[in-house]
């Protein structure tokens, strides 16, 4: 066998057990089980009218200090909407630490799996949001870099009895892909919100299950600039044939275009008055995962995260603007 057939049969193995955990996620019956691997951040949040251009200084409205991190957020998110949920990730030796690990927990977010660096930082993100409820984020990732070993292990024990596995890209990417590829040889499908933007190897590839690309972050991996339902198929296809079994491009006010081996299609974004967009992709996947877990098509889960997703943007903060399941089924249901 040529090193090229070989390397062929073992991607054709991984996309068999892909899709055979894919199966299993959608026959999920009861509470869903979710690990979230991720960052964990204070979220500094200024409101203005502009965005100021270089050398400019402008004058905000209001400013906001509240909980975040995209780890986090999904966390919370998928709480809210009644799944059992383990956070595993860092936060620092200041004061922001003790308000991020009391609001997870007051959440009902499980804590145990998030342990407390020295002499370190926790994550902060400074956010600028303008007056149509777009945002610019800088993020100082701190103490969510020192993720090391410890939270692999972590993640893996509390895996045991887990329905999934969300993943984004605040920590050690090595971390993530270690994680992703045990889960993987569990059977136990992988969710991957690929932001920060940065390159994605085979490697992670290979090993998640459903990636779920901003309209910024798919052109990143495509060069296919996303401005519309079209172009996001055109970029969902793209993805698609790197080796992902589900892509999910979310466009923003637009919708969520999708795709998998079985379907694909354009959910159409509900229609909402937006305050700050800052956490929406986070609500989405979260409701998209709680969802499949809970046996929903693709498509019914799709719109459960367009739906969150879009009653997020209606509030300020991250965590404080996450949907519960009542709020969501009834806006749906509207």
């Amino acid at each position: 066998m040529t090193l090229s057939n070989y390397h062929a049969r073992i991607h054709d193995d991984l996309q068999e057990t892909k899709q055979e955990a894919l199966i299993m996620f959608n026959k999920t019956n009861g509470i869903p089980n979710i690990v979230v691997l991720g960052g964990i951040n204070m979220d500094l949040t200024a409101t203005v009218s502009k965005f100021p251009e270089p050398g400019e200084t402008i004058i905000g409205k209001k400013v906001f200090i509240t909980p975040g991190g995209k780890g986090a957020n999904q966390a919370v998110s998928a709480a809210k909407l009644g799944a059992n949920v383990s956070m595993i990730g860092r936060v620092g030796d200041d004061t922001f630490a003790p308000t991020l690990l009391r609001n997870l927990q007051c959440s009902g977010v499980d804590i145990h799996g998030i342990y407390q660096a020295k002499n370190t930082s926790s994550g902060v993100a400074i956010i600028l949001v303008d007056l149509e409820g777009q945002n610019k984020v800088v993020v100082i990732r701190g103490a969510n870099m020192t993720c090391d070993e410890s939270e692999l292990q972590k993640t893996k024990q509390a895996l045991e009895d887990a329905n999934a596995l969300m993943l984004q890209l605040e920590i050690p990417s090595q971390i993530s892909i270690s994680a992703a590829k045990f889960a993987t040889e569990k059977g136990i499908p992988v969710i991957l919100d690929p932001a920060p933007t940065q390159y994605l190897s085979q490697e992670i590839l290979d090993n998640v299950d459903i990636l779920t690309p901003n309209q910024t972050e798919a052109e990143y991996l495509t060069g296919i600039k996303v401005t519309d339902s079209n172009s996001a198929k055109m970029a969902a296809e793209a993805i698609f044939k790197l080796g992902v079994n589900t892509v999910v491009v979310k466009i923003g006010a637009i919708g969520a275009y999708y795709i998998s081996n079985n379907e694909a299609g354009l959910i159409p974004s509900y229609q909402v008055d937006a305050v700050d967009s800052v956490a929406a992709g986070d609500a989405f996947g979260a409701a998209l995962t709680v969802a499949l877990c809970e046996g929903k098509c693709l498509k019914d889960a799709v719109i459960y995260g367009t739906a969150s997703g879009a009653l997020a943007v209606t509030k300020n903060g991250a965590q404080s603007a996450m949907p519960t399941r009542i709020e969501l089924e009834s806006f749906i249901r509207t």
